[in-house]
């Protein structure tokens, strides 16, 4: 089973851009999702996209961030534009939730079964 693994993340002062990556060949007709965890806390959904291309975001980073999938590369990113400290967390890409997702809402957690390690973006203030 592909191992997924994320990266492009950083130290950004406030309002700054980062571009999170992760390549998921295995996992193209699934809906891919990025999920952020602070310590102590349970990891949250920040954004998904289907197996269609339908997108869906947390209410805190929508006009702010971007989810896509470039199905050439098989790799699903998460632009993230303007960002604050309440975004610094270890960020996640599950895989393996079911192919078709509707908005408004991204999937659980429990809607994933293959889990990456994370990459780390703390946001200066």
């Amino acid at each position: 089973q592909e191992q997924l693994m994320e990266s492009g993340g950083g130290s950004v002062q406030v309002g700054g851009s980062l571009r999170l990556s992760c390549p998921a060949s295995a996992y193209r007709y699934t809906t891919l999702g990025w999920f952020r965890q602070t310590p102590g806390q349970e990891r949250e959904p920040v954004a998904a996209i289907d197996s269609g291309g339908d997108t869906s975001y947390d209410e805190s980073v929508k006009g702010r961030f971007t989810v896509s999938r470039d199905n050439v590369k098989n790799t699903l990113y998460l632009q993230m534009k303007n960002l604050s400290p309440d975004d610094s967390g270890l960020y996640s890409c599950p895989a393996g939730a079911p192919a078709r997702w509707s908005p408004p809402f991204p999937p659980p957690a429990a809607a994933f079964h293959a889990w990456g390690q994370g990459t780390q973006v703390t946001v200066a203030s």
